[in-house]
């Protein structure tokens, strides 16, 4: 048993109840450059180091008084070993034969290595749970950082390409590298080992190390007295004093590499701890590096996409308004601002023929660069149904059918071993308003309904059947129609609007019409009221509001006139638009009005059937409408030198400013626009 317990290698001693080493194994001896007979009867205050010495003493009164075995973990620097060591310490009591404890025994296991696998794989599971939680390069970066300092490191820099944040690939220059500060940390308050500050661009010399790693990809570990070092801090005064102060003496640089593409770099510096970086620690700082570089890499890559939705998104929606009398519009659109990215909300506002406009709100189900162009085609297609002046309900029918031909060409060209395409499905509401009537037409795909304010204060919804969304194909849509007095408010809006902060589509609707009743003389005032009132914070969904104030034109604006279905009618009809224009005062116009109405109700009467009606409507510009009960649409043609007709149209196309047709239920309605005198005169057109 003696030879046993001198030979032993493991650090073993036995104390008396003073604390003082009674016995002491070889391994004891070693660990603490002491013979077994130079530490007996003293205590391990004489020979252990301060940092280790107080806590092992402290488990030892606690073993006496308890008679339990204490287990710590004990940081030492080992005599043996250079650098600080973690041993496994195990206090238990010695007993005497009555069962009185009267000796300690003190056991340490070297555990170092153990404890710093242990540790590393902490720090990795932290960094995989912290790093990455947002799609924000910035923050990912700063993640990192504080995740590292004084777990690895004492300071920890995190220098991002600044090309990647204008969008173009890393390209070291002759004379060095710039890197964009992305991110810093210290164990010392106020990081004062930076030498610039977060968001400032820094230039590194082509034979830095971070311009060396940023050149070849591979990692790099020095001590401050090296020469890499010393040339780089010569080099740069301020580096020079920093090192200098601080008493840098150990540091790492490893690239941030994702998907082949090298984003930046990041330099760890020791300090503070006394232990030189390890080729473990390169090793440890290289997979962190790495796990920190995909989250980054995916923050940038959102952050491009995202910025090129937007864009496109931005360049698709309507730069201005178009000019139009029928309406008064405020508009407000928010992207989303999470990471689900960009959707497909539009809004538009068309005008339309007879002094009517038309208000549409949209939204393409999901997000990203597919929904903002969805939304573009779709929005195009809106306008261009518009123009055929077809009613609300039969231009949802035709949107139907395009949604539904986009979704089967998507499915046609994906490789579905590459992605996988959701179904595309939209919701749209389109509604026509009509100053004349003061009526307003609507139809809903799938939508939420729109809001009225009349002008007497009172809010409510317009009970318009919801339909299918676009996509679904096949099934009908439904219009209502709704008088509005003069000066009502009509709002169109997306679900993300109604459905913020996680409410359901009633609770919104019910919000949406308490922030509508509050009073305000102007739509902007609308508009913000509504956003405060619905959005506390970003919206997570991307949000479209339209508010129109209506205006209706009176009988003093409107003149109509019931014509006989026979030739000589021209005549009268010349003669009544004659006099009503000098009534207006627009005799400046009469002649062009005359040549227009002449061709018109000829045509009506000529080629359509009866009854015939002509319509005349003061408003930014005087329109000449002649209907009659042919669904028969006229065309233009190009008549030949010695024709003696065809050149009726062609006479309108050039004189009016717009011109065209739309359908109605029983017939049809050819109508002409003439620029008032002192107005802009437009561009004709023909349709």
């Amino acid at each position: 048993m003696e030879e046993a317990f001198t030979q032993c290698h493991m650090p073993v001693a036995i104390c008396d109840t003073e604390l003082r080493v009674l016995r002491a194994s070889r391994g004891m001896a070693q660990e603490a450059g002491l013979s077994e007979d130079q530490m007996h009867g003293r205590r391990f205050t004489q020979f252990m180091p301060d940092s280790a010495y107080a806590e092992v003493e402290g488990g030892m009164r606690r073993v006496f008084k308890t008679g339990t075995v204490e287990h710590l973990v004990v940081f030492a620097d080992s005599r043996a070993e250079s650098g600080e060591r973690v041993w496994s310490v195990t206090l238990s009591p010695l007993r005497n034969a009555v069962g009185t404890v009267h000796h300690v025994q003190f056991t340490a296991v070297d555990t170092t290595a153990e404890y710093g696998a242990r540790e590393r794989l902490a720090l990795l599971n932290e960094v995989s749970a912290r790093v990455g939680t947002t799609l924000d390069v910035a923050q990912t970066a700063q993640e990192m950082a504080d995740v590292v300092a004084g777990r690895l490191a004492d300071f920890v820099t995190v220098d991002l390409l600044d090309s990647l944040f204008r969008g173009v690939e890393p390209r070291p220059g002759a004379e060095g590298v710039a890197l964009l500060r992305a991110a810093h940390q210290s164990v010392l308050p106020g990081v004062p080992e930076s030498v610039i500050r977060v968001g400032e661009v820094d230039h590194y010399p082509r034979s830095s190390p971070p311009a060396r790693v940023l050149a070849t990809g591979r990692s790099t570990l020095h001590r401050s007295l090296d020469k890499d070092i010393a040339r780089w801090a010569a080099g740069d005064p301020q580096r020079s004093r920093t090192v200098n102060a601080h008493g840098v003496h150990s540091v790492m640089v490893v690239p941030l590499s994702a998907r082949g593409i090298t984003l930046g770099v990041a330099v760890l510096v020791r300090h503070r701890r006394r232990a030189a970086f390890t080729e473990d620690d390169l090793f440890l700082a290289e997979e962190i590096a790495a796990r920190a570089a995909v989250a980054v890499d995916n923050a940038r890559r959102y952050t491009r996409e995202r910025t090129t939705a937007v864009a496109l998104q931005q360049s698709l929606l309507p730069k201005q308004l178009p000019g139009q009398e029928a309406v008064r519009v405020a508009t407000r659109y928010l992207p989303a601002r999470s990471r689900a990215g960009v959707g497909g909300d539009w809004f538009d506002v068309i005008p339309l023929s007879g002094a009517r406009v038309a208000l549409v709100v949209g939204d393409v189900v999901g997000h990203g660069l597919r929904a903002s162009a969805t939304m573009g085609r779709l929005r195009t297609a809106v306008r261009t149904l518009a123009d055929v002046d077809l009613p609300p309900d039969e231009l949802l029918v035709h949107l139907d059918d395009l949604v539904t031909h986009l979704a089967a060409e998507e499915e046609t060209a994906v490789d579905h071993d590459l992605e996988i395409v959701t179904d595309l499905i939209a919701t749209c509401v389109y509604v026509v308003y009509d100053p004349v009537s003061r009526r307003c037409t609507v139809a809903s795909a799938g939508h939420p309904p729109p809001a009225v304010v009349t002008p007497d204060g009172t809010v409510d919804f317009i009970d318009v059947p919801p339909g299918p969304p676009l996509g679904v194909g096949g099934l009908p849509f439904e219009g209502v129609e709704r008088e509005l007095p003069e000066g009502s408010l009509l709002a169109l809006y997306t679900d993300g609007l109604a459905e913020a902060c996680g409410r359901d589509m009633e609770a919104g609707l019910q919000r949406l019409k308490g922030a509508l009743a509050r009073p305000a003389d102007q739509l902007e005032e609308v508009c913000a009221t509504v956003l405060d009132s619905l959005l506390p914070g970003p919206p997570a969904d991307d949000v479209a509001l339209l508010i129109a104030r209506t205006r209706a034109l009176d009988s003093r604006q409107v003149a109509s006139w019931d014509l006989v279905n026979d030739p000589a009618a021209v005549a009268g009809a010349r003669a009544e638009v004659t006099r009503q224009l000098a009534a207006w005062g627009l005799d400046e116009i009469a002649c062009t009005a005359e040549l227009l109405v002449s061709e018109l109700v000829t045509n009506a009467i000529r080629y359509g059937g009866p009854p015939v009606q002509l319509r005349l409507i003061r408003d930014a510009v005087v329109i000449c409408e002649v209907s009659d009960s042919s669904s028969a649409a006229p065309h233009l043609r190009r008549a030949r030198t010695f024709d003696e007709g065809g050149r009726g149209l062609l006479l309108v196309a050039q004189l009016a400013r717009r011109w065209g047709t739309r359908h109605r239920a029983a017939g049809k309605t050819i109508w002409a626009e003439i620029a008032l005198p002192g107005g802009p005169a437009g561009t004709p057109s023909g349709q």
